[in-house]
């Protein structure tokens, strides 16, 4: 179990590697006594996802695509060179004793990294577990080998294809913590509601986590998720119910959703945007920026001429969470919620938000 206690929000947090549990206590006042109340942001990421992946051949074959992903780092159409083993190094050495998990990225699939088992004995060289997500197309034994003996989890993106279930066997059979990585969208919403209710996955995984469909670079708009469609609340009412919430998980895009159809679940196990306060996102050039959604570069720090603490305490990550400390003033849900994505307003699962546009 790692602990610490962040001086300048005062605020205690602990993470157990074993198991990925990671606990956040509340704001300490001056006198030691807890205020009840959520820290915002903290010193530095406690999780830092990083884009190891400059490009992708899966894209270019469409294979996701056929499957409903459309790939918002455009892996079909963008390519740069894979981040270097010396630039993961650096982000390491800035990371040690700071960052308690990595999660590999970009533009393809990490497990085709050319140097996939030496940044993954880096990571955990620093006290820093690694996880990633892949499609799985190019899985082998001695991958999945090298996930089960360096990674906390890896999770595999439901291409509803053979290749799909292949690697999750392969990494449940490893002995890995394995996760479907599902991605909700007005095209995939059915089947995934009735998955869920037949329990239509492979044996072996550990949860099923939805992650909200984005209308960014190949993400088609017709695919956006409205929070006026009769499915949406179809599906997030299921999860007030314990025999759901117990095989699912969901990114902190969903979370408007989640708060207002499906009161049942504690607002405490749930966390929101947590771009720029707990969590940020490297480019494989090298680029730091809050989320990796943000394939605009809006608030892209370029860490050749900066560190990540320069960047973290900067003006442009200041001004992704000032987007988050002043939505929604009057909404009741807002602690929870935070008015959602500050990126694109239109995939908020919010009739008062979505519509609205990008700020």
């Amino acid at each position: 179990m790692t602990a610490h206690f962040d001086p300048n929000f005062r605020f205690g947090v602990s993470f157990d590697p074993a198991d990925g549990t990671y606990y956040r206590g509340n704001v300490i006042d001056i006198a030691g006594q807890d205020t009840g109340r959520d820290a915002f942001m903290a010193s530095f990421p406690h999780l830092v996802d990083v884009g190891i992946m400059g490009h992708c051949n899966h894209g270019i074959s469409g294979r996701c695509a056929q499957s409903g992903i459309g790939c918002y780092q455009s892996g079909a159409h963008r390519s740069q060179p894979n981040l270097s083993v010396a630039d993961f190094t650096r982000i390491a050495d800035e990371c040690t004793g700071r960052v308690f998990q990595f999660a590999l990225g970009g533009r393809g699939d990490p497990d085709e990294h050319e140097a996939f088992g030496d940044i993954l004995a880096i990571a955990r060289s620093r006290d820093i577990v690694p996880n990633y997500t892949t499609s799985g197309w190019g899985m082998t034994p001695e991958r999945a080998a090298l996930t089960a003996r360096y990674c906390g989890a890896a999770a595999v993106s439901w291409q509803r294809a053979e290749h799909t279930l292949r690697a999750i066997r392969l990494l449940v059979d490893a002995g890995v913590t394995t996760n479907i990585h599902y991605l909700l969208s007005a095209r995939s919403i059915h089947e995934a509601r009735w998955r869920l209710r037949q329990r239509a996955f492979p044996p072996g995984i550990n949860r099923v986590i939805f992650l909200l469909h984005k209308p960014i670079g190949q993400g088609d708009p017709a695919d956006v998720l409205h929070p006026s469609d009769p499915r949406v609340a179809d599906f997030f009412s299921l999860f007030n119910h314990e025999e759901y919430i117990d095989v699912a998980g969901f990114d902190s895009c969903s979370v408007p959703g989640l708060l207002r159809l499906a009161p049942n679940i504690d607002p405490a196990s749930i966390e929101t945007c947590e771009g720029g306060r707990f969590s940020a996102y490297i480019a494989p050039d090298m680029t730091m920026m809050p989320c990796s959604f943000d394939q605009d570069g809006r608030w892209a720090v370029d860490l050749e001429h900066y560190t990540m603490d320069e960047a973290w305490i900067g003006h442009r990550f200041g001004d992704f969470r000032e987007r988050l400390r002043s939505a929604c003033p009057e909404c009741t849900l807002r602690p929870a919620c935070l008015g959602g994505c500050p990126i694109d307003r239109n995939i908020v699962l919010c009739p008062s938000i979505q519509g609205g546009g990008t700020p």
